[in-house]
């Protein structure tokens, strides 16, 4: 059996038994949250994050390119998200050569666009592969 099949699977036995459920559309918190698509990377259970609570936006080193602007600012303007967290993590496959500093970089093009109209409420982190745990990292 594929990976695919087996994911499915395990979605046709998820699903038995549940109810519906409306989730409101808009995210919960308020949150917006762009990081990078390594497996590794588990936010729901790292930061407690439940169905329906922020935009997860994941690309290949959580890079802010021109793209995740265009989701920020439709997620800050059409569905009210008023927080951005920038998580980069640990042993990445990019190999930044200054992780904090990266981070910093992804803060700053975030605040410096005017597209997004909440801008000055992005914060960035670093997340360790290996313990899960999540640190601010502060701005320039």
């Amino acid at each position: 059996m594929s990976a695919v099949d087996e994911l499915l699977e395990s979605n046709r036995r998820f699903v038995e038994g549940l109810a519906p459920v409306q989730i409101e559309r808009r995210p919960a918190r308020q949150l917006a949250i762009v990081t990078c698509m390594d497996a590794r990377v588990n936010l729901w259970r790292s930061l407690g994050l439940a169905d329906g609570d922020a935009h997860v936006l994941r690309n290949a080193g959580g890079i802010v390119t021109d793209d995740v602007i265009r989701s920020l600012a439709l997620s800050q303007r059409a569905m009210g998200t008023r927080e951005v967290m920038l998580i980069h993590h640990t042993d990445c496959g990019l190999e930044f050569p200054d992780l904090e500093a990266a981070v910093r970089d992804a803060v700053e093009a975030v605040r410096n666009c005017e597209l997004i109209p909440h801008r000055s409420n992005a914060r960035g982190f670093i997340y360790d592969v290996a313990t899960h745990a999540v640190r601010e990292i502060a701005p320039r």
